[in-house]
């Protein structure tokens, strides 16, 4: 599987990558009205991708990044995670649209309440630190921030749980780095934040993995306020491949916060079924009770009670915040892969072709053929022959084929399958067959839902993608195989280890 060399398959896979990548335009920042009230459980991103660390090639990266658009000064309180809150990742082993697997993290803040003697007063300070910081739960930390990690096996309600320990110590509780609050409290983040990457050992699986939480500068490349003020940018640049960096990353100085797994592959898959499906959720309490006259402490203005109800979902990038319709975006978050039919009109039937053609005044040029049985194909069940399981039920999620090997980083091609296609290189280990930091989804997004993979099918249906989905059907013709956002991702700055998010942007740097 690791070299897709026969032509057909290779064409396959470039249609499928431009289709599973469909539903990306963005970062998933603030994509639904109710998730704008609740950023601490606002998913922004998921990756899932074979580990590129050098001698960790049979390990997979999970990857979940929450409360976005961090910024760096963002006193004096920064942007601990939610203790009424359930941040979860799900795993789809066997390809019947339902987790097999799931990863559960809940985390405690706990106040030290550090005061100063003010005259013959003991005062309690306003910061969340006293002083510099270099080691976990440092005397000088305000609030020491930790976690508990379980695996649940089966339904993620109803299913086994069990604790994920330190492989060293056997605990079960994990500290928390304090995010980047400068240099002066944090001399060497960097080497302060590695302290919080701890060897794990996960119940039912025979390797050790690891795992991280904590702030990291914000990975994802895109030209963001461009995009939604109705592509304000010149046709001629967005179609010319030579200025494809010739925009700044909004996100450059933002940040957020990731959970981070990695898990040996014989842990997550079998021999049978090497191909996983993942997506990350948060879940709040069903109720929650305002204090008018809350005690001293730390947040405890609210009380939280009732079931665990989902209000946020990712899988593939940006489903939700540029396909979904706007009365269905808060359905969306709270619903489960296994009942995805519900939204399949917005696949079918996308409306963003129709929207770049009007934003951008090219009257004409949206892909013709109706409904869009191409995006379905790939976008709902993965690629035949490269990321595919083999009982696979229609459903909208990361797919990863366990047995395709990674590629080192400085040899990624930052288009994934596509851009490996273009080249004749041997990366099949990107997007969409997992998702990589480098992976540039929404140049790709671009290209797809502008008719490319129509082009590639041809006139004889050599992909299977239906009889209308042909060049004749895309206006733009071979101009929508080279549209980007003139941002480049593979800029980024990425570290070449887990957790592979680069440090974070410091509010004094």
């Amino acid at each position: 599987m690791q070299q897709q060399a026969l032509p057909t398959l290779r064409l396959l896979s470039f249609s499928a990558a431009m289709l599973a990548a469909s539903a990306a335009l963005a970062s998933s920042h603030r994509e639904a009205p109710f998730i704008t009230t609740v950023p601490k459980v606002d998913a922004s991103d998921f990756y899932m991708f074979m580990s590129y660390e050098q001698g960790r090639g049979d390990y997979v990266t999970l990857i979940a990044n929450y409360l976005p658009l961090q910024d760096a000064y963002g006193g004096p309180n920064y942007f601990s995670l939610d203790p009424n809150a359930l941040y979860e990742i799900h795993l789809d082993t066997n390809g019947d649209a339902k987790e097999d697997l799931t990863f559960q993290f809940r985390f405690k803040n706990k106040l030290n309440s550090i005061a100063l003697t003010i005259g013959d007063k003991s005062v309690a300070i306003p910061l969340i630190q006293a002083g510099a910081i270099s080691e976990p739960r440092a005397a000088a930390l305000n609030v020491n921030e930790s976690y508990t990690l379980d695996i649940v096996r089966g339904d993620r309600r109803s299913g086994q749980r069990q604790s994920v320990t330190h492989a060293s110590n056997g605990a079960s509780s994990f500290d928390k780095p304090v995010d980047n609050i400068g240099k002066k409290t944090i001399a060497n983040y960097e080497a302060y934040a590695a302290k919080h990457v701890y060897p794990v050992n996960i119940p039912g699986c025979a390797m050790p993995g690891k795992v991280f939480v904590g702030q990291r500068r914000d990975a994802f490349a895109v030209n963001l306020g461009t995009i939604f003020d109705l592509v304000n940018a010149p046709v001629s640049v967005i179609t010319d491949p030579t200025l494809i960096g010739a925009v700044p990353n909004q996100l450059d100085d933002k940040n957020v916060t990731t959970l981070a797994l990695e898990v040996h592959k014989s842990c997550l898959a079998s021999a049978s079924e090497p191909v996983i499906g993942g997506w990350t959720t948060a879940s709040l309490r069903q109720a929650r009770l305002l204090d008018p006259s809350p005690k001293p402490g730390h947040q405890n203005t609210d009380k939280a009670g009732g079931a665990w109800t989902q209000v946020s979902r990712l899988g593939m990038p940006l489903v939700n915040e540029v396909v979904i319709g706007l009365p269905d975006k808060d359905r969306f978050n709270s619903s489960k892969p296994k009942d995805d039919a519900q939204f399949a009109n917005y696949v079918t039937n996308p409306t963003l072709p129709a929207l770049i053609e009007t934003v951008l005044s090219i009257p004409g040029t949206a892909p013709r053929n109706l409904p869009r049985t191409d995006l379905v194909t790939a976008f709902l069940t993965g690629i035949k022959g490269v990321n595919q399981p083999a009982h696979v039920v229609a459903s909208e999620m990361l797919r990863l084929n366990t047995q395709i090997a990674p590629v080192p980083f400085a040899q990624q091609n930052r288009l994934g399958i596509i851009g490996n296609i273009l080249a004749g290189g041997n990366d099949n280990a990107g997007f969409p067959n997992g998702r990589r930091p480098k992976d540039d989804v929404v140049d790709v997004a671009l290209v797809a839902v502008m008719g490319g993979l129509c082009m590639a099918n041809g006139d004889n249906d050599a992909l299977g993608l239906g009889a209308s989905c042909k060049p004749a059907n895309v206006p733009l013709g071979a101009t929508s195989l080279k549209l980007h956002d003139a941002v480049d991702q593979a800029t980024v700055p990425l570290l070449g280890s887990f957790p592979y998010l680069y440090t974070p942007v410091g509010g004094t740097n």
